[in-house]
């Protein structure tokens, strides 16, 4: 399918949604525009039946012909397939802000030795190898959020600060008098981390992500009482708090409020693991970056206080470490990965827990359908869970306002900045329910031209 909206000027732009339109994962967006090819994100799929035969499948353009890849933020599913595109021939610049360079490094190598693990079973050959991820990074350059990168045909690109995870960015592409940004993923701001989501005001198209594009988030002072609560009632049974949550931002967003209970005595202080090698550094690097925190962070900082650091917590990076949490006595919170359930050392724990009735889960992020993060959520009473069948009898809670996405409204409210400017809004990264669901709400709203694409669909832009 082609949408064409009416071309008026000389200049003219292809763009192409060859991942993340009509799902939320596989995110890759392709700009032609004159003498250059520019992709914007190249992730994985994820979560779906097909997903690891789209993920395999040969890209739908040649990457040996792509100048430039621009990379709004380190989650997988949207930089895990780079060092795909690199093995199959792309050769041109990698642009991202300094962190999310660092933290893809660190989560490409992770997602590697999973694929292969994954591929090995299958009898399948390796989606890519580490010699891959390192001539990725070789190709990789960083830039500072504001600062102009000037390209051929009159482009210039900027990144703005998306408030989504560490170094997070909308791509800005500026040519002429002409505006075209792409959110990349959109931050649940306030957040107790990060600086807010920077305002669009005048962009004349804009692709925008649209995961919770149909449903609102309680408040962030409901979900901390939520939290607190929680933790109370477990600490009270001697029961076990199970967290899935992704290595980046959501593990450091709840490790960052449970500090903070523990120091107020607002909580019981019990252990807390953090069973993840990958959270585990993912954290290290966000103590790195502190620049990119929200004003009252950096003076908590600045102060002389640590964060990330408290008594009771316990960070188990090795196999054994993480066996040893069985033997724990309960009450205990453990964070683990992965945050829809898919795998990792979160599935080992609930296993064991998951039947006993002293034992809350709880769900902070979006769930896949497909995965076992979707069926718990789901209220599924027996799962199965490496290979044997077992009965849910914890209780499963969610909090969705730790989700790391705007809501409904607050999309709403994002797209309404640019309403003097904007022309047109494509509505990606989202179930199609989601993003059907908010560009009828930006149309009714608004009064906006909005349409949500499907993988495949190309427009000509005026740009």
């Amino acid at each position: 399918m082609t949408l064409n909206p009416k071309n008026n000027q000389t200049n003219s732009t292809t763009l192409t949604f060859h991942g993340g339109a009509g799902s939320v994962t596989g995110s890759n967006f392709l700009l032609e525009t004159g003498s250059i090819k520019i992709l914007v994100d190249c992730g994985l799929f994820q979560g779906c039946n097909v997903c690891e035969d789209k993920t395999r499948a040969p890209f739908s353009y040649d990457p040996a012909t792509i100048d430039y890849l621009f990379v709004t933020h380190a989650h997988i599913d949207h930089t895990g397939r780079i060092p795909k595109l690199v093995k199959d021939g792309f050769k041109g610049t990698i642009y991202s802000t300094l962190p999310t360079k660092e933290l893809s490094g660190l989560m490409l190598m992770d997602s590697m030795r999973i694929l292969a693990s994954e591929a090995k079973e299958d009898k399948k050959p390796p989606l890519y190898s580490e010699k891959d991820v390192e001539n990725s990074m070789r190709l990789w350059k960083t830039e500072q959020y504001h600062t102009d990168i000037p390209l051929k045909d009159n482009i210039t690109v900027s990144f703005k600060d998306a408030g989504h995870i560490l170094g997070s960015a909308m791509i800005e592409f500026k040519r002429g008098s002409k505006k075209l940004v792409m959110t990349g993923d959109l931050g649940n701001s306030p957040t107790p981390l990060l600086k807010d989501t920077e305002p669009i005001t005048d962009a004349n198209y804009l692709v925008m992500e649209s995961v919770y594009g149909d449903r609102n988030h309680e408040s962030r002072n409901e979900r901390k009482r939520f939290l607190e609560n929680i933790i109370e009632s477990v600490a009270l049974h001697k029961g076990v708090l199970l967290i899935p949550a992704f290595s980046v931002e959501r593990t450091q967003e709840i490790l960052f409020e449970i500090e903070q209970m523990v120091e107020t005595k607002q909580i019981p202080s019990i252990p807390v693991f953090i069973d993840s090698p990958l959270a585990i550094a993912v954290t290290d690097i966000y103590k790195k970056y502190d620049d990119y925190f929200n004003k009252d962070v950096k003076y908590g900082i600045s102060s002389g206080n640590e964060i990330f650091s408290f008594s009771q917590l316990h960070l188990t990076k090795t196999r054994e470490a993480s066996k040893a949490i069985f033997a724990a006595h309960d009450p205990k919170i453990i964070i683990a990965g992965s945050g829809m359930s898919h795998g990792g050392r979160i599935v080992h724990h609930e296993k064991r827990y998951l039947p006993k009735q002293t034992t809350t889960l709880l769900i902070v992020g979006y769930q896949a359908p497909g995965s076992l993060g979707r069926q718990l959520q789901e209220g599924a009473k027996k799962v199965t869970i490496l290979g044997d069948e077992v009965a849910v009898n914890a209780k499963v809670v969610e909090a969705r306002s730790y989700s790391s996405h705007k809501d409904s409204d607050a999309l709403l409210r994002f797209a309404e900045k640019t309403i003097d400017s904007v022309e047109k809004v494509f509505v990606v990264m989202g179930e199609m329910k989601s993003s059907t669901f908010l560009t009828q709400r930006l149309r009714d709203y608004l009064g906006i031209d909005a349409v949500a694409p499907r993988e495949g669909d190309s427009v000509m832009l005026d740009f």
